[in-house]
């Protein structure tokens, strides 16, 4: 990107951050782990629509995502993606639309993915299932991946709700065992980032729940 699109998405961003940040009522927990340079992979669970804008009105940094082309034909929301960094996407051509991703972050970019691949409202995201794009890309991109945790109560969003965005620090694709590459590799790395996303936000299966319910019954008894 050049210095000159930068400098006008950072003019761009510091006038809509602020209005974005109160409407939403983003609150952001962990900015000091997000390197201030380099291409990464950030990655974050999905609840609405207005993720990626709460994402990046909370980000130091331009952030670019890929977002569905259905998107782009809403005016209002067209104009505000565009200016937060969304590139449409044809859920037809996934294949280029990760080349794209993959491109962008080795060339520096960091590129937000939501590994569930769809919005997961009013539901605990551990018990989602996932996809494997972050551990390809981060892998081919040669970049790290960033976990990035979305909450708020009930995982539902309404006017005015507080909404919490934690940040995590940065995984080396190396330490979440990518090296060789291939489909278990991204499906193993990409879980296991997944699961520090859901670690963030002290998330728990229904399976960890039942295990604590059924040792609290044993203490009470």
């Amino acid at each position: 990107m050049s210095k000159k699109k930068k400098s006008g998405y950072m003019r761009v961003h510091r006038m809509l951050s602020g209005i974005v940040r109160f409407f939403l009522r983003v609150h952001i927990k962990g900015s000091e782990n997000i390197p201030m340079e380099g291409g990464m992979v950030v990655c974050a669970n999905h609840i609405s629509l207005t993720d990626p804008v709460g994402i990046a009105a909370a980000f130091p940094r331009q952030l670019t995502f890929l977002a569905k082309a259905e998107l782009f034909r809403i005016p209002i929301l067209r104009s505000l993606i565009r200016a937060f960094g969304a590139h449409p996407l044809d859920r037809r051509g996934d294949i280029s639309a990760m080349k794209k991703a993959i491109s962008m972050a080795a060339e520096g970019a960091p590129v937000l993915i939501f590994p569930q691949g769809t919005r997961h409202q009013g539901k605990n995201p551990r018990d989602t299932a996932i996809k494997s794009g972050a551990g390809m890309i981060a892998m081919r991109a040669g970049v790290p991946l960033l976990p990035v945790c979305i909450k708020t109560k009930r995982m539902k969003y309404r006017f005015l709700r507080r909404i919490d965005i934690t940040v995590g620090a940065p995984i080396d694709p190396a330490a979440l065992g990518l090296t060789q590459g291939g489909s278990a590799e991204y499906t193993a790395a990409t879980k296991a980032v997944f699961e520090a996303i859901c670690d963030l936000g002290g998330f728990e299966s229904k399976e960890e729940q039942k295990e604590k319910a059924g040792e609290n019954a044993a203490c009470e008894s």
